[in-house]
């Protein structure tokens, strides 16, 4: 079964709801563009008459009653006129709703986009463990366009050319009731292809848009990782399986267009009918002299302005329908819960005693199902202890890391700081509680400072007080422009030592309670390791640490070590407690001792 069956289908006036809130924010601009709809519609439809008019003073017939008794160079002239008012009237206030309407559409745009945007960021780790990058990309940038322009030319081009169908509905059939009815009729077939081919095109749309967000995916991926697939040598097999998936969305393309294709064909078959209808009755009638001239070729004109609004419709079809499949899949993101939420924080007390504890209680964690990754944890460490957590790879140590930072939440159990779970404690309280330094840190574009800062109101001078802290200023001061210099997308003009010391001022700067260092000194040569391991020793004075280390040598002088196998505690001691006891730590340790 296709993602287009599987998905949630909506009703397309739901879709357009959804967008009621954004419209709200404009009412005095949309109040002016319907108003604008009608004067428009009027002076559209009233052209024809003029020119049926004009041709039925030049053959002599039946007039309009106030040109009876002018003469026919005067009558034509006053014709004109009023049709030039009317071809004024309409460029001005076409002019003055277009750009409206687009402004108004791009304002929506930008609106959708940022709560996105704040929503997205907002969601917990587990969504993004299941989401490709590129699919989000696409999400946020082609799919809001394509909301915006459902709004901006869409709804209220609808909107107007519905107005400008009727108006001309109620002129024809006050002119002619016979001719009136051919062309009405005509209508019905015409709605009833729309309908049938909006269902099939919104189909094909959906499953093109999905085929777009894994090509993005693959391009995103291969970009990121260039460096691999160049050293690996595998840019022609990448390269074929982007051309499959490229072809894949060519096909999905090629159905849209198909069904985009068959409304336009059909509508311009039935006009063409329908103007033919027109000539063979309104003919005879002419012949019989029930009908002049001129209102034959007032029919003839409003049979083309009846099926102009349908055919710019047909043209405005994949635009409109690719809004809906827009508004559906941002509406899927839109619904994604955020899973990381603050509780009710009321009954904490004004001010948290921070000591630095924290305990793990029963703790159960699986990114997936039951497949836990921790198993039933039990642990405390006392305030500003330094403890390091030991074991092989998927041990689960980055897991308890990201439990402690609420990255992700535990599935059973529950984590204390200073005697308060941490579901209880505010997210931004909490950050600022627990530092982190990661293996590899990111780096945004932007100035070193704000890379330090990341959006915090920190004076120049504590900057240099954090970067002296971890003696990185004097690495700072050699760049080009010192604080200043600017860093390219994800730090790639800096070394990765140098963008480590940088993570390392940027924790310095916030003051944690709690350090949590993940293989933070990896990276660093040892002139550099050197450095920060003196930095690091009056950070961590009066705080508690948190440390993972696979080189054991670097935490022989931690207070604890906690050693972890398959998610579970094996064993906890000081380092010579541990090799005294001759269990899995003194086997790893032994193991490197002998590697060295």
């Amino acid at each position: 079964m296709s993602n287009s069956t599987k998905r949630l289908k909506e009703n397309d006036w739901r879709l357009l709801l959804k967008l009621l809130p954004y419209a709200k924010e404009h009412q005095k601009e949309l109040l002016i563009v319907l108003i604008l709809l009608i004067p428009m519609s009027i002076a559209g439809a009233i052209q024809p008459l003029i020119i049926g008019q004009s041709i039925s003073l030049l053959r002599q017939e039946k007039s309009w009653q106030f040109l009876d008794n002018l003469p026919i160079a005067q009558a034509l002239n006053i014709l004109i006129l009023i049709l030039l008012f009317t071809i004024i009237v309409r460029l001005i206030f076409v002019a003055i709703q277009g750009f409206l309407v687009q402004k108004i559409g791009q304002e929506i745009t930008a609106s959708v986009r940022e709560n996105l945007f704040t929503h997205v960021t907002s969601l917990g780790a587990t969504f993004f463990d299941r989401t490709p990058v590129g699919k989000l990309v696409t999400r946020i940038t082609n799919d809001v366009e394509a909301l915006g322009e459902v709004f901006a030319s869409g709804a209220i081009g609808i909107l107007s050319d519905f107005i400008y169908i009727i108006v001309i509905i109620v002129t024809i059939f006050s002119l002619q009731w016979q001719l009136a009815l051919i062309l009405v009729l005509m209508l019905f077939p015409i709605s009833a292809l729309i309908i049938y081919f909006q269902k099939k095109y919104r189909e094909a749309n959906y499953q093109a848009r999905e085929e777009l967000s894994k090509l993005n995916s693959m391009l995103q991926e291969n970009i990121t990782g260039i460096n691999i697939v160049q050293l690996f040598r595998r840019e022609t097999f990448n390269n074929e399986l982007f051309r499959k998936l490229n072809q894949t969305y060519l096909i999905a393309v090629d159905k849209t267009i198909f069904h985009d294709s068959a409304v336009s064909a059909t509508l311009e078959w039935i006009s063409l009918v329908a103007i033919g209808a027109i000539i063979w009755l309104g003919g005879s009638f002419v012949l019989n002299d029930t009908l002049t001239f001129g209102t034959l070729s007032a029919f003839i004109l409003y049979s083309q302005r009846l099926f102009n609004p349908l055919r710019q419709f047909a043209d405005k079809f994949t635009m409109f329908q690719s809004g809906f499949t827009a508004i559906e899949r941002i509406t899927e993101l839109m619904n994604e819960p955020i899973t990381i939420k603050d509780n009710n924080i009321n009954n904490l007390p004004q001010e948290i005693e921070k000591k630095g504890e924290i305990i793990f209680e029963n703790v159960w964690f699986a990114y997936q199902n039951d497949d836990y990754i921790l198993k039933d944890l039990n642990f405390i460490i006392n305030p500003g202890e330094k403890v390091a957590l030991v074991g092989p790879t998927g041990a689960g140590k980055s897991s308890i890391i990201r439990l402690l930072c609420r990255l992700y939440e535990p599935t059973k159990g529950r984590i204390l700081v200073d005697g308060i779970d941490i579901r209880d404690i505010p997210q931004v309280e909490l950050r600022r509680y627990v530092g982190v330094i990661l293996q590899e840190s990111f780096l945004f574009a932007g100035d070193v400072k704000k890379n330090i800062t990341l959006g915090e109101k920190y004076e120049l001078e504590e900057v240099k007080a954090a970067a002296k802290l971890t003696n990185v200023a004097s690495l700072i001061e050699d760049l080009p422009n010192g604080y200043d210099t600017e860093l390219r997308e994800r730090g790639t003009n800096l070394s990765a030592g140098q963008k480590q010391l940088l993570a390392f001022a940027r924790v310095a700067i916030r003051n944690p309670d709690v350090l949590v260092l993940d293989e933070a000194t990896s990276s660093l040569d040892v002139g550099t390791e050197a450095l920060i391991q003196e930095a690091l020793d009056q950070l961590l004075i009066n705080r508690t640490a948190i440390i993972i280390a696979h080189r054991l040598s670097t935490i022989r002088n931690v207070d604890k070590i906690l050693v972890l196998k398959y998610g579970q505690l094996l064993e906890a001691g000081s380092h010579e407690e541990l090799l005294t006891k001759g269990g899995l730590y003194a086997s790893l340790y032994q193991l490197q001792m002998l590697g060295k």
